[in-house]
């Protein structure tokens, strides 16, 4: 028998994921409204910059999300390592690609990031309301 609030094992092997629909919904949302916001402050550039920003935090967390998830059925010992490892990886990743950019003098640069800042807080809030609301009433066992 699973403690309170654990999915025992192989009882739903999907409920690691089931998350993501919703998540990925908000971000397309917050894509689109980073373009809007970003054309109307700064033209065509702003826009790019800005939803590529989501982009590029939605490409980060769903990677996250989808290869622990394989992990942890896997083997729940993987999770550390693996989750250390893609976060060093992304991090790293991350930081070349902006100072690339930023060698560029592109001036998309700023909303970018700023897309990036967006897409991380939309990602937290729509992700803790899901795990609040919508997973916290699910049945248990």
């Amino acid at each position: 028998m699973a403690e309170p609030g654990v999915v025992a094992p192989d009882t739903d092997r999907r409920w690691r994921l089931r998350h993501l629909p919703v998540l990925l919904g908000a971000s397309v949302g917050l894509a689109v409204v980073a373009a809007v916001v970003g054309a109307v402050t700064g033209g065509v550039t702003a826009a790019l910059g800005a939803a590529a920003g989501v982009g590029v935090t939605v490409f980060s967390y769903t990677l996250t999300t989808v290869v622990l998830a394989r992990a942890d059925q896997i083997n729940p010992q993987l999770l550390l390592p693996l989750g250390l490892g893609l976060y060093v990886l992304k991090f790293t990743l991350l930081g070349v690609v902006l100072v690339a950019v930023a060698s560029t003098g592109w001036t998309g640069l700023i909303p970018l990031c700023l897309g990036i800042v967006a897409g991380v807080a939309v990602w937290t809030a729509v992700h803790l309301w899901w795990l609040t609301t919508v997973h916290a009433r699910r049945p248990r066992g």
